[in-house]
């Protein structure tokens, strides 16, 4: 199994929480994001990728594309390896016991949920999708050849955020590991704007959160 996590390589703050989730997790590497000084726009028509669903009031348009496209690139990597892989966002820290092998099918959360409510898996260990419909924040899952390659495939038409575009809906077989071996630790985003702040963390106020454009 590779262990990977994304990491934009020019911005200081996201290599330093990059550094402390190889703290967390030794072994895993960086792997450098897209970001939207690489035309994420260039990119989604050169993969055959749909563009519509990330038009909306919470995110910034090109960083939500070009945070998918990161994963999208670590899918392809995975098929083209033919080879197990584990998928860190920046901000997420393991803080759990986390075995080296799990028995799952495709591909298995292993964040706890950052936002929102969730309901908690039944039982200790591999459980179906639970918390909730989707992905509970794409910030660390394990994903297989057979995975990558479904992912790839919707891709084509369904392309969206990428917790959101990771849901049961599309892909009834996805699974997640409890208790959560790895959770996010956040204090900048990418990708939120204001208002998606607001929403991921109830008031800013609350919790020192600052929003950087890269």
């Amino acid at each position: 199994m590779k262990s990977y996590v994304i990491t934009i390589m020019d911005e200081p703050k996201s290599v330093g929480s990059a550094e402390r989730c190889i703290a967390s997790c030794p072994g895993t590497k960086m792997f450098p994001a897209t970001t939207p000084k690489d035309n994420p726009d260039k990119l989604f028509e050169q993969e055959g990728l749909i563009k519509k669903y990330f038009v909306d009031k919470w995110s910034f348009r090109e960083n939500c594309m070009s945070a998918f496209f990161s994963h999208y690139s670590l899918w392809k990597k995975c098929v083209e390896d033919n080879e197990e892989y584990q998928i860190f966002e920046h901000d997420a820290v393991v803080v759990n016991n986390l075995p080296s092998f799990i028995n799952y099918d495709r591909c298995i959360n292993l964040g706890k949920p950052s936002y929102g409510q969730w309901t908690y898996p039944a039982v200790i260990g591999v459980n179906p999708l639970t918390s909730k419909e989707y992905f509970p924040g794409a910030h660390a899952y394990r994903v297989k050849p057979s995975g990558a390659k479904q992912f790839i495939k919707r891709a084509k038409e369904l392309a969206g955020p990428t917790d959101v575009f990771l849901r049961t809906y599309y892909f009834p077989w996805l699974q997640e590991y409890y208790p959560w071996p790895a959770e996010a630790r956040d204090s900048f985003t990418t990708i939120q704007r204001h208002k998606g702040c607001e929403l991921k963390h109830t008031v800013l106020e609350k919790k020192p959160f600052e929003i950087i454009r890269v």
